[in-house]
């Protein structure tokens, strides 16, 4: 029972719960005894919530009482390490913030514990939550639960750790150009990655600069995802950029939602794909032909003029420097790991640089704007290579080596223009590896690119794979 449970989905447990089949103390020991026996090979657990027992109690006397139930009632869920959770350390990946345990949680956080949710541990991320892997100097690396050898990327790589390997059924990620979406392609699970401010980013550092910043969440099944987002979306009163109320439907899988225009793509506009990968992606666009829906390959001119990666790069280094000199300042010199001093080390961006870059992110928003007047979706590769080894500093991609940085090329550009995406496994690698494919929406189609993932999950070839652990 215990097998069936850490690898059962939250809206599963959550049913098992309410029809009394199993109790919110069984789901809540399933997942510790999981994460005693595995965490120590994988490390993306770094701190587990003190209360999650006597949570996990309170919420079985809640349902003999016949209490009205939350959606998610006595559901476990984890969250990443740089996201506030009230009462339980959240310490950002860094020995400077060591031993940090906030007084409220993150809106984020709150709003699963609404629903009946249950937080049972925190999640490993890189120093400050910045990095394409999970490794900082305070709470060491996680490592990929398919090969523990190969990374589960970054920066929420602790989170889809987590969940790949049984130890979670839900969790919450940031993104603010990977972090969500690669980290699920490296694991083999799912992640969204909204439309920008449509989950409040309140109670997560860095407080500003957010212009690219997302929450969201990493799940093993696309209709987690879809109740995950039902419950966090929406403006909180104290995010800025969360200022949309436009209700959400996640009546995903449906037959009403008629036939859909899927564009594919690629190459060109993300560099050198991973031959496999392209596979994948094209496989996937094959596979909605099967339900009706009009698919063809596709060419995005935009993504071909202004290369996203440097794009952001231009704009954010600029705007998030200031913050690390701040909480930097003052520290010694073993409290700051590589992420740290690569990011004090950068030169600032000029203006003129900065002003063509600003340019360059409306030309993409335009761009996606005329796609999307012929297309409802764009299907693409999340990363351009499956998982690789830990510490590597270049990809060799069809023969090319590429700086590592590339594994963001195509999921990039969704944080430069806060359009919607979905990550979800697809393939598999020659060497057993997830590989994932990446659908895009239209601002504010989280319904759409949802339906789509689902429809994608009914006829995946690789369903209900698990790690050997």
């Amino acid at each position: 029972m215990s097998t069936e449970l850490i690898y059962s989905d939250a809206t599963k447990l959550a049913e098992l719960i309410r029809t009394r089949e199993v109790s919110p103390v069984e789901v809540m020991k399933a997942h510790l005894d999981r994460i005693e026996v595995v965490n120590p090979k994988v490390n993306a657990i770094v701190t587990i919530a003190e209360d999650a027992l006597k949570s996990a109690r309170e919420a079985e006397a809640a349902v003999h009482r016949g209490d009205e139930l939350g959606p998610l009632h006595g559901v476990p869920f984890t969250v990443k390490d740089s996201i506030d959770t009230a009462r339980v350390q959240t310490q950002r990946g860094t020995p400077i913030f060591k031993g940090r345990t906030p007084d409220t949680d993150a809106t984020s956080v709150a709003r699963l514990k609404k629903a009946g949710g249950i937080l049972l541990a925190k999640t490993n991320l890189p120093e400050f939550s910045y990095g394409i892997e999970s490794d900082n100097l305070l709470t060491g690396r996680t490592n990929n639960p398919w090969n523990l050898d190969l990374t589960p990327g970054g920066s929420s790589g602790g989170e889809s750790a987590a969940i790949a390997a049984g130890m979670s059924p839900l969790g919450l990620g940031t993104d603010l150009a990977i972090s969500l979406r690669g980290p699920a392609a490296h694991t083999g699970i799912v992640s969204l990655k909204a439309t920008h401010g449509r989950v409040p980013m309140t109670g997560i550092w860095p407080r500003e600069p957010r212009r690219f910043w997302h929450v969201g969440p990493m799940a093993r099944s696309i209709r987690d995802l879809s109740l995950a987002f039902s419950l966090l979306v929406g403006p909180d009163g104290q995010d800025g950029y969360s200022s949309s109320a436009i209700p959400f439907d996640y009546g995903i899988g449906s037959s009403n939602k008629g036939a859909l225009r899927v564009g594919w793509l690629v190459e060109p506009g993300f560099g050198s794909v991973d031959r496999e990968v392209a596979a994948t992606v094209e496989a996937a666009a094959e596979a909605l032909k099967q339900f009706g829906h009009t698919v063809e390959s596709v060419r995005v001119p935009a993504l071909e003029r202004d290369f996203a990666l440097d794009v952001f790069s231009r704009l954010h280094v600029l705007e998030m420097k200031p913050e690390f000199v701040k909480t930097t300042t003052g520290r010694s010199e073993d409290e700051i790991g590589d992420m740290g001093r690569f990011m004090l080390s950068l030169p600032d961006t000029p203006a003129a640089d900065y002003i063509d870059a600003v340019q360059a992110a409306e030309r993409l928003k335009d761009g996606y704007a005329e796609y999307f007047q012929k297309y409802d979706v764009l299907l693409t590769p999340v990363l351009p290579t499956p998982s690789f080894k830990h510490g590597q500093k270049e990809l060799l991609i069809n023969g090319q080596t590429v700086d590592i940085m590339n594994i963001m090329s195509a999921t990039s550009p969704l944080n430069v223009t806060g359009l919607p995406s979905v990550s979800i496994r697809f393939g598999t690698s020659h060497d057993g590896m997830p590989i994932g494919v990446q659908i895009v929406g239209n601002w504010q189609a989280e319904s759409a690119i949802l339906h789509v993932a689902s429809l994608l999950e009914q006829v995946s070839p690789v369903r209900d794979l698990h790690p050997n652990l």
